[in-house]
């Protein structure tokens, strides 16, 4: 159903379970749809806007989410889905199977070990997925050395499935002043640019062209920024509070 964004489980204490794969597993089993980060309709316009209806589509970290039926239904219709749950891959395999939606693949596979050659999506898109490698990273302006790595091993990966031209969306909470030093690491050589969408509080829609960086986007990723935004957990929707980052008391 569109639009429904309430869990069949009960907001777990604290983010860091989700880094754990039994977390998932025993989720999933219990719920049958869950929308991070708002659901198709308050981005469908931006989805449009950047995939074409002929293009190859990798979206990372599935889940029970619907958005790969709402893009199919937008008429983009090779698409593979991934995910870490073997639990999520086989609802999805089944939920997808009985609307008849059979040209969706669904495939267990880590983000961060990506079993794809080199050059072959036209476009990567994540929602809230990257997001999870970020809850245990201390301080947003100078994440853990462990934090890093595994980000910078997520975009290696998607980096290298991309055709020439592609491109990858990263739909996050992550703003961009935490977000830009890492899609700006000189081993890529995408172009950054992010609308947002949202009420009272704005997601952001980053979408990363492969090949169009410029030099004038060289230096955008040494200046700490101060952020424009606050944060309160009264703006969000269901669990997305949980990602939220209290600025005043980082330094």
């Amino acid at each position: 159903m569109e639009g429904f964004r309430k869990p069949t489980t009960e907001p777990p204490s604290t983010a860091l379970v989700y880094q754990d794969p039994h977390y998932w597993n025993e989720r999933f089993s219990k719920e049958e749809h869950y929308e991070w980060f708002k659901d198709y309709s308050h981005f469908r316009h931006l989805i449009q806007a950047h995939i074409p209806p002929s293009s190859s589509v990798l979206e990372l970290g599935c889940g029970n989410s619907q958005l790969c039926e709402e893009i199919y239904r937008d008429g983009i219709t090779e698409i593979t889905c991934i995910d870490l749950s073997a639990v999520a891959v086989e609802n999805m395999q089944k939920r997808l199977e009985a609307k008849g939606y059979k040209e969706i693949k669904v495939l267990e596979a880590d983000m961060l070990d990506l079993p794809f050659n080199d050059e072959c999506f036209d476009v990567v898109i994540e929602k809230g997925t990257m997001d999870v490698l970020f809850v245990n990273s201390g301080d947003p302006w100078n994440p853990r050395p462990e934090t890093v790595a595994q980000v910078k091993a997520m975009l290696e990966g998607v980096h290298r499935v991309l055709k020439p031209d592609g491109i990858f969306i990263s739909i996050s909470f992550g703003q961009p002043h935490f977000r830009r030093p890492l899609f700006y690491a000189p081993d890529f050589t995408w172009s950054v640019e992010w609308s947002t969408f949202g009420d009272g509080f704005h997601y952001f829609f980053y979408v990363l062209r492969k090949g169009k960086r410029s030099s004038s986007d060289e230096g955008s990723s040494g200046e700490k920024e101060i952020p424009s935004l606050c944060l309160f957990q009264e703006e969000l929707e269901g669990e997305d509070f949980i990602f939220r980052t209290n600025i005043d008391e980082d330094s």
